[in-house]
């Protein structure tokens, strides 16, 4: 498994994500984005990042652009978390889709967000092979979204 991470700039890390996070938080979203809040792995905290949530054939995924983030180690410690947005909190656990499941779920993403977050994919888009969408699969991790029946 890859555990590549692309840091974000001082422009997006202080900038960009935190204005789409203020605009989601009070229902302007943009382009369907929401705040994915997950517990800190560490501190138990509540940790909050912008996220686009991705609806393929009836099931919605999370896919992280960035690579092996925070928000993504934290996950796969504790599945469970919130999507926020709309003036909506809703209870989600998360599990992570394996290579195989990626490549659909990378074009659809590419196709919809590909002018957000290309940059990241290293010039692989929604017209890419599947094996070329297999090949960058490890540097982006996938989670599939379900009701948190626990919460």
């Amino acid at each position: 498994m890859s555990d590549r991470y692309q840091q974000p700039g001082w422009f997006t890390k202080h900038v960009f994500n935190p204005l789409v996070a203020g605009l989601t938080r009070i229902g302007l979203p943009v382009a369907g984005s929401r705040v994915l809040e997950v517990k800190g792995r560490k501190t138990g905290e509540p940790r909050r990042t912008p996220v686009n949530p991705l609806e393929l054939d009836g099931k919605r995924y999370l896919v992280a652009p960035r690579g092996h983030t925070q928000w993504v180690k934290n996950v796969r410690v504790d599945p469970h978390a919130m999507l926020l947005g709309r003036g909506t909190e809703e209870a989600i656990e998360l599990s992570e889709v394996g290579e195989a499941e990626k490549p659909p779920i990378l074009r659809a993403y590419l196709e919809k967000w590909k002018w957000e977050v290309g940059q990241f994919f290293g010039g692989v888009g929604p017209e890419s092979t599947d094996e070329q969408l297999s090949a960058i699969g490890p540097d982006h991790p996938c989670f599939r979204i379900e009701p948190d029946q626990g919460r």
